[in-house]
């Protein structure tokens, strides 16, 4: 006890204490008094989060009344004033006396007592959003004024509130043809949410959802041009969408690639009459996706139970799939594979729906995941089995984003040089001499031959030279396992010090500049195109810097009368031929079969000599870094289709009048 206060024992309670605490201390909350005393307990707070909340409990009331099917209008206004109505054209509230309060009508008894309402039984309703019966006391709680109107029967029933509190009984305001349905004013308390106002956009933006996950709605949206402050928000609109969650992900990903041709959309009845579920979902092939997910049309930002189901059945789905298509290597894609560039939407209606507080953020009914996974899997499997093609390209995208994750994941680092560790070095690595990076770098040459000659050309306080066998695995579409048992990428990257992927640490880089030197021949260009996209997959830093460069060995030796210049291709040599050399003279062409030929003194002087060689740079700008990761998966990745088509699109800008493909 004694620790509890810190060595010392609790202060002993005196008369003076015991009398101050008595029973008139203890205060009881009557009515609508816990929420204006507490509205973070209802509403989450008192920002604009809460108080958008509002509206959104008055509009899914009114969606219930639509998805049960009794309504297909809801009109929703925003005024001057911070005033918004929401009108339905349902059943209306019911009127008449409560049996248990028969002084009261049904609807003074919901707008001012908590927990009451017509959706705990699920007689009135099969599905709905609103479940503990507060979401209508509360805004009526929390309203400085608040004006409903019903009708129903044929007859308008008014009455008005302040603060919770009605100011006159209900009120017969005579017949009425031809309308029907709840209509409900209110205007938030300045003294609950001092000088926030409702934002048309967000109203707007909720609305429109509103109408995506039930299409069998349409809603009347108005608000006064003065609120619309973007300049994109319309003052009116009809929002209604046939195509329900499809509609929806269009809007969602418009302009951008997806994986597969078309979304994967459905609906699915649960088993035994316990709801229904729609989705629509789709990969992309850049960028990171998303997955908005709804319960009963309530938005349920933090996932839940329905999610959860939704991942088991695509995950096991494509598992099974690959299984079927003897891909051991599907076995290893995981949720964070498949849905980390899935776009999509999952709406879910179920009875008695169980969320994470009165915000309803989450679904917690454990039975939501049973359900979705099962009436969605089966689903799948025939979506999956009915078009081959496209079920092989997101089986190939999956695993290639597993692979990805493995290869981030094992991936080691080699520790820098330093005075007092010495680093283990790739045996054909013939190392500069100087410690620090700055001014040092690193020929990367293909093959012992060129080597060889490098070796010899090289200034060794500064450059080194590492030669790779033949043309390197391309990382593009190689496997996680391939590129960790490569041997000549295991040389390059504990050459560099640096590491790779998420180990990648520029400070550790023990070269100031890489230079790629490869011959000057198709063979040469394409080892230097796959060690570009070696850089670009596993070391984007060291491009985005620009420590990558290209070397520029000449192809062609011209000599005449003591006189010799270095060509680059043909027609550098023709062009070189006519302009140094005079036409009567006799020029002795020479070419390069590779720099392993090359003598030393003649590579040091074309292309290792700062002072006299010509270097490119390769740069990745900020605005085409979208363009070349599509280019690098096209013409590098595992899809030969994107090559074809490439190829078929771009042979007549690049002047080719014949390809064999």
């Amino acid at each position: 006890m004694n620790d509890l206060f810190g060595g010392r024992r609790p202060p002993k309670a005196g008369a003076a204490d015991a009398a101050s605490y008595s029973a008139k201390d203890i205060e009881v909350l009557e009515g609508l008094e816990p929420v204006r005393r507490r509205p973070g307990m209802y509403i989450g707070g008192t920002d604009e989060n809460a108080l958008h909340h509002l509206a959104a409990e008055i509009i899914d009331n009114a969606m219930d009344e639509a998805v049960a099917g009794h309504a297909d209008r809801i009109e929703v206004s925003l005024e001057a004033g911070n005033w918004l109505t929401v009108r339905d054209n349902g059943r209306g509230i019911p009127t008449d006396p409560h049996p248990k309060f028969p002084k009261l009508s049904a609807l003074e008894v919901i707008l001012t007592t908590l927990h009451s309402g017509g959706k705990f039984s699920g007689k009135a309703y099969d599905t709905s959003g609103g479940l503990h019966g507060v979401g209508s006391s509360v805004v009526n709680a929390l309203s400085e004024k608040l004006e409903v109107e019903v009708a129903r029967d044929r007859t308008l029933f008014t009455q008005a509130y302040a603060r919770g509190k009605p100011l006159g009984k209900l009120k017969n305001a005579g017949a009425i043809h031809n309308r029907r349905g709840t209509t409900l004013r209110f205007k938030p308390d300045p003294e609950i949410f001092g000088k926030l106002e409702f934002q048309a956009a967000r109203l707007h933006r909720l609305c429109r959802s509103k109408a995506y996950l039930y299409r069998g709605v349409e809603i009347r949206w108005s608000c006064d041009p003065s609120l619309v402050k973007d300049g994109e928000t319309p003052a009116s609109a009809v929002l209604h969408f046939p195509g329900g969650l499809a509609d929806f992900l269009a809007s969602a990903i418009e302009g951008r690639a997806q994986v597969v041709p078309a979304p994967y959309v459905g609906e699915a009845a649960f088993a035994e009459g316990a709801g229904r579920c729609e989705w629509a979902i789709t990969w992309l092939e850049q960028g990171d996706g998303f997955l908005s997910t709804y319960a009963n049309t309530i938005p349920t930002p933090q996932g839940g139970t329905h999610e959860a189901g939704l991942r088991g059945a695509l995950v096991k789905g494509l598992r099974a799939y690959g299984d079927l298509k003897k891909e051991k290597r599907a076995a290893s894609v995981t949720a964070e594979d498949l849905l980390g560039g899935m776009a999509g939407m999952l709406s879910v209606f179920v009875r008695d729906p169980q969320f994470q507080g009165q915000t309803k953020e989450k679904l917690t009914s454990p039975e939501a995941a049973r359900l979705v996974e099962t009436a969605l899997r089966d689903h799948f499997d025939h979506w999956l089995a009915g078009d081959p093609q496209t079920a092989d390209n997101l089986l190939a995208w999956a695993i290639e984003r597993a692979e990805e994750r493995i290869r981030r994941r094992e991936q080691k680092d080699t520790p820098r040089k330093t005075a007092t560790r010495k680093l283990r070095l790739p045996g054909k690595l013939a190392d500069c001499s100087r410690e620090s990076a700055e001014g040092t770098e690193l020929f990367l040459v293909e093959g012992d031959s060129a080597g060889g000659s490098a070796k010899q050309a090289r200034d060794r306080e500064t450059q080194a030279v590492l030669p790779l066998r033949g043309k390197i695995l391309n990382v593009a579409s190689a496997s996680a396992d391939k590129l960790r048992q490569n041997q000549e990428l295991k040389d390059l990257i504990e050459a560099l010090g640096c590491g790779a992927g998420d180990r990648f640490d520029i400070a550790r880089l023990r070269y100031g500049r890489v230079v790629i030197m490869t011959d000057a021949d198709v063979d040469g260009a394409h080892i230097a195109a796959l060690l570009m996209t070696f850089f670009y997959k596993e070391l984007p830093e060291l491009v985005r810097q620009g420590r990558v460069h290209l070397a520029q060995p000449p192809l062609y030796r011209l000599q005449a009368g003591g006189k010799s210049v270095y060509a680059m291709d043909d027609r550098d040599k023709d062009r070189l031929q006519k302009r140094e050399f005079k036409p009567s003279q006799k020029v002795e062409v020479s070419r390069f079969k590779g720099l392993g030929e090359m003598p030393p003194a003649t590579l040091k002087e074309t292309t290792m000599d700062p002072r006299k060689r010509t270097l490119l740079r390769v740069v990745l700008p900020p605005e085409e870094r979208a363009r070349t990761s599509e280019l690098m998966d096209a013409l590098m990745g595992r899809r030969p289709e994107l090559r074809f088509r490439f190829i078929q699109e771009n042979a007549a800008k690049l002047d080719v009048e014949e390809v064999d493909v």
